[in-house]
């Protein structure tokens, strides 16, 4: 009678093991700093969050002046609300294509002559398509001085998803302060830096529509962090599982 006995399997060498182990440990310090990196990301953006919660909150106050225009930023500017006085140049303002919870139209982009002598594109809202010519909307078009109160938005370069704006032909995908200016020929150094998306005060005749701006953050920096450590998690298993089979053979 014979026997037939299984081969047992060969262990890994030395070199193997140290091979693996330095990758291994490669992969789980590498994880464990994404991870780390994330949860970084995400009291960063719970702070992001909680500070321009509070400024759209906040009381109206004046937007920045000439004198702070340089130091204008997304950290410590964005989404502030603001109160400014001046009379509106409704001959050069500019449609800028969007999409609303309203649907597809423009946003009225108008400068604003402030009592100082400088100027600020004001997004005074959304018309519908049928009403891009002002001529649709005359009341609408207030003379005089007027007050406006928003909040403060920062410059929308470029353009659009796939589509740069087109200044000689006026077709605009994004509200670029500095290309709308220099298009309605405004004198770029008295130029605010920046736009106010006006509120939901409602304009004579019903048109702008105000009050549209979205103040959403996206935040997923939770997940991220989760699997991250996840998959450091899984290396740690992996190395365990490769010890104990190293154990049983030799």
């Amino acid at each position: 009678m014979s026997e037939t006995l299984e081969a047992r399997p060969a262990p890994r060498s030395n070199a193997v093991l140290a091979f693996l182990l330095v990758i291994g440990g490669a992969l789980f310090a590498g994880f464990v700093a994404l991870g780390s990196w994330q949860v970084q990301r995400l009291f960063w953006k719970l702070d992001l969050i909680e500070r321009v919660e509070a400024r759209v909150h906040a009381e109206p106050v004046a937007p920045p002046d000439a004198s702070a225009w340089a130091r204008v930023d997304a950290a410590h500017d964005e989404y502030r609300a603001v109160r400014i006085t001046g009379e509106f140049l409704h001959e050069r303002e500019a449609l800028v294509q969007a999409v609303t919870e309203r649907g597809p139209g423009f946003w009225v982009l108008t400068p604003l002559r402030t009592t100082d002598g400088h100027y600020l594109l004001i997004n005074r809202g959304f018309v519908e398509a049928d009403r891009h010519d002002p001529a649709t909307r005359p009341q609408g078009q207030v003379s005089g001085t007027t007050v406006v109160t928003g909040l403060l938005r920062l410059s929308e370069p470029g353009g659009g998803f796939l589509r740069d704006n087109d200044a000689a032909a006026d077709r605009w995908y994004s509200r670029d302060v500095a290309a709308i200016a220099a298009a309605r020929e405004l004198p770029a150094q008295q130029v605010a830096p920046y736009f106010i998306d006006a509120d939901a005060s409602p304009n004579a005749g019903g048109w702008p529509v105000g009050g549209l701006t979205i103040v959403k953050f996206h935040n997923s920096h939770l997940v991220y962090a989760i699997t991250w450590f996840s998959l450091a998690l899984m290396v740690i298993g992996a190395g365990v599982i490769v010890w104990r089979r190293e154990r049983r053979i030799r």
